[in-house]
């Protein structure tokens, strides 16, 4: 990649270069960087595209909030999530494990924990660890 930099950067060398290969390749090559330059405009212009879409929405909008006589805080205040409004429900644990002054809690949910599973595995049951 470095090279091709170079040599775009330097008409000189560039024709040194192309020099070193046959008409064919010089054109194959030619049509590589053309279809390249294509593509590449084609990138550029969808961009350019979509920001001008969003420059054009943004301004709707702001258009809109002043219409309303609306702040910006008073929107955010409107759609933020209300307090207490939480996503899923905590679980209790179910199972409580103390090993050497640490205590491990679990639910009993999903994989068992290492600790846990060493636990049972020892030959104990779930019921010795069970939180009533």
């Amino acid at each position: 990649m470095s090279l091709l930099l170079e040599l775009a950067g330097n008409k000189a060398k560039a024709r040194a270069a192309a020099k070193e290969l046959t008409v064919a390749q010089l054109e194959n090559l030619i049509a590589g960087f053309s279809n390249a330059l294509v593509k590449v405009k084609e990138e550029e212009e969808a961009r350019d595209a979509q920001q001008a879409f969003k420059s054009a929405r943004a301004e709707e909008i702001a258009n809109l909030i002043a219409e309303s006589g609306l702040t910006m805080e008073e929107i955010a205040l409107s759609i933020a999530p209300k307090a207490g409004a939480t996503k899923g429900k905590t679980v209790e644990p179910k199972y409580r494990l103390t090993i050497e002054g640490e205590t491990y809690e679990w639910t009993g949910r999903g994989r068992t924990p290492k600790v846990f599973q060493q636990y049972f595995d020892a030959g104990n049951s779930r019921d010795s660890v069970e939180i009533k």
